[in-house]
């Protein structure tokens, strides 16, 4: 008998359970297995997006341009990894890294310049660089742009619980990042109706190696602890559960991708209503976007990484998923190339208007072997949420290094199934070419990006030209403010706008809560 990526066992072929009346769930009603929409909506496709962020924030805004120009709906940024890192590109230890991961951001200018001329009436502007700042950095924007606060659409990925242990750490502890997280989503909710300030990003860090169950059940812990929080700040379910959306991973093994996403309507929209009792609709109706998986893409034949992209893009078509990023084929070099942004713009074209996946909603609804693993990724799923629930606090799980176990443990045997061959890789261990052989579509994967040193000039430049009076008492009012149960979101923006940087607010709330200014001890505090 043989298994699905999660481990469970797969019968040679599925028919009828027997005794068990067929399903008669329609798309957009409750529980939302079928899908978030009725099927006269369904038919609408999904929101074509492209990952993308290089150099300064001028280059990147015509890196945007670019893809909105060739059909991309929606924006997605990321930041290089001094950005992510919550480190100013002047910092001693990033010259080489400033703008060749995503783009450098630090101040307010950078974030009117990155979305400048952006059709903010148009296009849903997303962002994976830390959300307190890429939130308040699109605040800023959309005010000198004069675009309404309650008409931006968007969103910013939150895991307090998971992103120092697997993704770049920002020397914040867990309790500061998890206030953060929710002074965000309490903001949005009085200010930012049609945001969404609240993305579970189940996607980063599945791709430590984790299954789908595993990263399921992790995004339902995290999920179900900032409910909570929520809930004890006095917001009821309806006023942010419909403004919670969830980034999924999505590896090759397509059937029980579908069956995750599926199980995953289904466990949200129950757990909303008859645990956090919610009622509206909206708040039950989870909104699923995807990124096909960066881990399954190869630097060996970096041309198979387009069929992979192709297939993934499949499986979350159909799975009926709101929004899609195609990784791009050169993902095991560097971020991508305008080739590769094209690639993958046009595989999910091609996906949408020429194969008709997407006129029907849940096509595969009522297949014996869909439906008999979409209830057995729910049942793994939830029981997986149990048992974590079981051993204590998330928050303090994560303070004992409980989930960075988890992810060593997922990487270790990620990479032993591949290197023993128990996992087929096309072109790593199995059906390989020479070196010298392997030359299709390398030229433009191997393309280096620069190190942007101007970029770190132009920061030093900033601060000596500045009027450093307003910048330190706002980092004083800021560095306060962190002992209290003050918003903290409006205080950044106050920030941003007197002239400090993203690494000088960093900082001072580090030291607010009892941590080094700098986590690498280059820089000191100004105020």
């Amino acid at each position: 008998m043989t298994a699905s990526r999660s481990g469970i066992p797969l019968r040679d072929f599925y028919g009828p359970p027997a005794g068990v009346a067929v399903p008669s769930e329609v798309p957009g009603t409750y529980p939302y297995t079928r899908g978030r929409h009725r099927p006269a909506q369904a038919g609408n496709g999904w929101i074509h997006r492209e990952l993308s962020g290089e150099g300064n924030a001028r280059r990147s805004n015509e890196q945007i341009k670019y893809l909105i120009g060739i059909g991309q709906m929606g924006v997605d940024v990321i930041g290089d990894s001094p950005t992510q890192s919550m480190l100013d590109p002047d910092h001693p230890l990033v010259k080489n890294s400033v703008g060749t991961q995503g783009v450098s951001l630090c101040c307010s200018q950078d974030y009117l310049d990155l979305y400048a001329g952006i059709p903010f009436d148009k296009a849903s502007v997303s962002s994976s660089v830390p959300s307190v700042f890429s939130m308040t950095g699109l605040c800023i924007a959309l005010r000198e742009g004069r675009f309404p606060l309650d008409r931006a659409r968007g969103s910013v990925l939150q895991a307090p619980l998971y992103a120092e242990d697997c993704s770049y750490s920002t020397g914040m502890p867990h309790t500061l990042v998890n206030r953060l997280a929710l002074d965000g989503m309490s903001f949005a909710a009085k200010y930012m109706p049609r945001f969404h300030a609240y993305v579970e990003d189940t996607y980063f860090f599945s791709e430590t190696g984790l299954t789908g169950v595993e990263e399921m059940a992790l995004g339902f812990v995290e999920i179900r602890h900032l409910a909570r929080s929520l809930i004890a700040r006095g917001l009821p379910a309806d006023s942010f559960a419909p403004r919670i959306a969830i980034l999924v991973n999505c590896s090759m093994d397509l059937f029980e991708e579908i069956a995750k996403i599926r199980a995953t309507r289904r466990l949200f929209a129950r757990m909303m209503k008859e645990e956090f009792g919610a009622k509206d609709p909206r708040s039950l109706s989870a909104a699923i976007s995807a990124h096909t998986s960066g881990l399954t893409l190869t630097a060996q034949q970096p041309a198979n990484n387009i069929v992979r992209g192709t297939v993934q893009g499949m499986a979350l078509a159909l799975a009926g998923v709101q929004a899609m990023e195609v990784s791009a084929f050169d993902e095991g070099f560097r971020t991508p190339s305008a080739e590769a942004h094209m690639v993958g713009i046009r595989t999910q074209q091609i996906l949408e208007l020429e194969s008709g996946i997407a006129r029907v909603a849940d096509p595969l609804g009522g297949s014996y072997f869909v439906e008999a693993l979409t209830d057995e990724m729910e049942h793994a799923i939830w029981q997986m949420t149990l048992d974590i629930e079981a051993q204590g606090d998330p928050l303090a799980l994560a303070a004992q290094g409980h989930f960075r176990k988890l992810f060593e443990q997922a990487s270790v045997r990620h990479f032993r199934s591949i290197s023993s061959g128990d996992v087929k890789v096309v072109g790593v261990n199995c059906h390989k070419v020479a070196d010298d052989e392997d030359k299709l579509l390398r030229d433009i994967s191997e393309r280096k990006i620069v190190p942007d040193r101007q970029r770190i000039e132009e920061v030093r430049k900033f601060r000596k030209e500045r009027n450093q009076d307003p910048v330190n008492r706002a980092l004083r009012r800021l560095h306060d403010a962190v002992a209290t149960d003050e918003n903290l979101i409006p205080l950044v923006i106050e920030t941003y706008d007197a002239g400090a940087t993203m690494g000088e607010m960093a900082g001072a709330m580090r030291l607010a809560s009892g941590r080094s200014y700098d986590p690498h001890g280059q820089m000191k505090p100004t105020f």
